[in-house]
């Protein structure tokens, strides 16, 4: 019997002695005194453990928020018009195709259900290289340290679908500057009303744009001139701009991966195609997928062209002739495997997206000017690009100096493989997971721009 039931009877004992007629009054009194004494010790013990509850939720609240401290963001919720309202005009945001496709399933594209030796497993998509914006907004939303509260927010995403909206005024649409730019002004005007903006002057904002710099360049709105003039308002210098290519010659301008056609759902699927990609045969020393550009000056493609033709080790993939599918993932990816190294010489800009797919094959890329990656993708790829890729300078090829076959037939078997196991390491974190999971086991390249971005604006404003 308990220590306070056997003192509530010591104290009741004297009462036993009376009269038993008055024992009838006496036992209800002991039941009630035993019942009120169990209560309070029922009490006392709820107290403690809702105490040591509290304790525990407390306990889990403090570890997400050291987990998340110096990395919350904000994402400001603007109106539709700005992003998924953009979406709504996909049949026309380029005159040459039908977007719609593409910007379905979160920007991933249409499912690609090869099943063959060429592409392994799940995750494969046929996606656009210009649908960085809708893919990026919709990872942010799974992002594990999201607040509401804009005063707990470390840096601040507007989610303004800057290229789609800038593209679907060029190319031939027969729009005005002031139709061209009306999106983007009214937006700076909504921005610069928010107390978030205020208080540190957008420096702690970050933006992103799914085209490359030199498409949001206008330097004035005389005539019909190119692309849009995100770059060059003044509180955009304030912002941090991450686009799929950067001016490496301005300090808020940070380049980051673009999409390539796999989008893991889990950490199996990484896994699995790293080790595909480790083992495949790769018969040609190198190749080269793309086409001629015979009017556009300071191109070397021709003498690209003409070197692969004439080696036996070459594969060339001519994507301007007939039956080529050059936009047919399998396709490429079934040329970037089989080759050791993948020549990635500038496009209509210095960079291309053909660079991450060859990677994400397993291919060592050779560049021929150095901001086609080294001066661009700092984010992501080693300082030291000799461990991962070849560099040709251009003006060598153009005056017929180098052959690329020479150059790349030094490199041992040893050291192909060292690079190749480098390139596979890097797989990871250039591709975008698909945002309709959460995958917190992998880190891919919207976890390294979110770090890159978080580092920046601590950097500019402390702690």
């Amino acid at each position: 019997m308990m220590e306070k039931e056997k003192s509530i009877l010591k104290t009741l004992a004297p009462y036993n002695s009376r009269q038993s007629s008055r024992q009838t009054h006496v036992i209800p009194l002991l039941i009630s005194s035993i019942l009120s004494s169990l209560f309070l010790l029922f009490l006392s013990y709820y107290s403690s453990t809702s105490s040591s509850s509290s304790l525990i939720l407390s306990h889990s609240a403090v570890a997400h928020a050291d987990f998340c401290s110096g990395r919350y963001l904000y994402v400001y919720d603007l109106p539709d018009k700005f992003n998924f309202g953009i979406l709504r005009d996909c049949q026309t945001i380029f005159p040459w195709v039908d977007m719609c496709p593409y910007v379905a399933n979160r920007g991933l594209g249409p499912h690609l259900n090869e099943t063959g030796s060429v592409l392994t497993g799940n995750g494969w998509h046929i996606t656009n290289q210009w649908v960085l914006e809708v893919i990026f907004h919709n990872r942010i939303r799974q992002y594990e340290c999201l607040t509401a509260n804009s005063s707990q927010a470390d840096a601040f995403f507007v989610p303004y679908y800057v290229g789609l909206d800038t593209g679907r005024h060029m190319w031939g649409h027969n729009t005005s500057l002031w139709e061209r730019d009306a999106l983007l002004l009214e937006l700076f005007q909504f921005l610069k009303l928010r107390p978030e903006w205020s208080a540190k002057g957008g420096r702690d904002h970050f933006i992103l744009s799914g085209r490359a710099t030199w498409d949001l360049r206008r330097i004035d709105d005389i005539g019909n001139q190119w692309g849009g003039k995100l770059l060059m308002l003044p509180e955009v210098k304030n912002m941090t701009v991450l686009l799929i290519e950067s001016n490496a010659w301005a300090r808020n301008e940070f380049a980051i991966p673009y999409p390539t056609n796999f989008h893991p759902s889990n950490e199996s699927q990484v896994v699995t195609w790293q080790a595909k990609v480790r083992s495949t045969n790769r018969p040609w020393l190198f190749s080269f997928a793309g086409a001629r550009r015979p009017g556009q000056a300071g191109s070397i493609r021709d003498q690209l062209f003409d070197q692969c033709l004439k080696s036996t080790r070459c594969k060339l993939l001519d994507c301007v002739s007939a039956g080529s599918n050059c936009d047919i993932p399998v396709t490429t990816m079934s040329l970037f495997q089989s080759s050791s190294f993948c020549l990635q010489p500038p496009g209509d800009t210095p960079t291309r997206r053909s660079a991450f797919d060859s990677m994400l094959a397993g291919c060592i890329p050779v560049f021929f000017t150095p901001h086609s990656a080294y001066t661009q993708y700092k984010w992501y790829l080693p300082n030291n690009y000799s461990e991962y890729s070849v560099y040709i300078p251009d003006n060598e090829v153009r005056e017929g100096r180098v052959s690329i076959e020479e150059v790349l037939l030094k490199y041992s078997e040893e050291e192909i493989g060292n690079m190749k196991e480098k390139v596979i390491s890097m797989i990871p974190t250039l591709i975008y997971k698909d945002p309709n999971y959460k995958l917190d086991s992998v880190r891919d390249a919207f976890d390294v721009a979110v770090d890159g971005v978080l580092r920046r604006v601590k950097s500019i404003i402390g702690n």
